[in-house]
């Protein structure tokens, strides 16, 4: 699962990053919501270099009659989207990199749920493995948009939640990226969990709870939390 997640890197860092060849207009952003727009790495036939767009968060299959089925499609599971209608088309044509550096989860406790912010160690930014869809609409105008793949939790998000977003391998960016890459098999063995040694996760605020807050209080560790929840294996 994949509700909230942040991109606070600067586009210079991103361009860097992601090996873009024009600078992206980013803004950092601490609470990404559902609907919202958000932006994404692509690779296409037409546009063979990568290159930035943004994106509304929640896909809208290009056959789709209302587009209001976006809300309910914000994240495929990783281990069926080659195979559900919804998906399957912008597994095998349309796939992308959509840009974070963490991500929320929350965990129900006695005084009601708690928000935990993950990080890669460091704070380095990453990719989201995604898919997208262009619609179009009787009168309305096209509307690109993406989901985020998930896949089973490691150790660090298990105590959370029993899925998590996919976050890529830099290494993995070509091949998930490449227009002529149209069948499951090299793809598949990319949607696996992060490695847990590899991250980091602390409460913070429930100010996040609310997705119009959307500034660096939201990533602040929470009062009387003190203790990281860093898990080293």
């Amino acid at each position: 699962m994949c509700g909230r997640f942040t991109q606070t890197q600067s586009p210079e860092t991103i361009a860097a990053t992601f090996q873009l060849s024009v600078l992206p207009q980013l803004e950092p952003r601490y609470n990404i919501a559902p609907t919202q727009a958000i932006a994404a790495v692509l690779q296409t036939p037409d546009q063979p270099q990568r290159h930035c767009k943004f994106l509304r968060w929640g896909l809208i299959p290009s056959w789709a009659r209302d587009p209001a089925i976006g809300s309910r499609l914000i994240n495929a599971r990783a281990e069926t989207a080659s195979e559900k209608p919804s998906f399957r088309t912008a597994f095998k044509k349309r796939r992308c990199l959509i840009l974070a550096d963490g991500f929320y989860e929350w965990q129900r406790q006695e005084r009601g749920k708690q928000p935990f912010y993950f990080q890669l160690q460091h704070g380095v930014p990453f990719a989201f493995a995604g898919l997208w869809d262009c619609w179009r609409g009787d009168g309305e105008g096209a509307i690109a948009s993406c989901t985020i793949l998930t896949t089973t939790a490691n150790s660090v998000m298990q105590p959370y939640h029993h899925r998590m977003p996919v976050i890529l391998n830099s290494e993995d960016y070509d091949c998930w990226l490449d227009p002529t890459l149209t069948t499951p098999a090299p793809l598949q063995p990319l949607l696996r969990p992060y490695p847990s040694e590899a991250m980091t996760a602390y409460p913070v605020s429930k100010t996040v709870n609310k997705a119009t807050h959307d500034s660096p209080t939201c990533i602040r560790r929470a009062e009387g939390k003190a203790q990281q929840l860093s898990i080293m294996e």
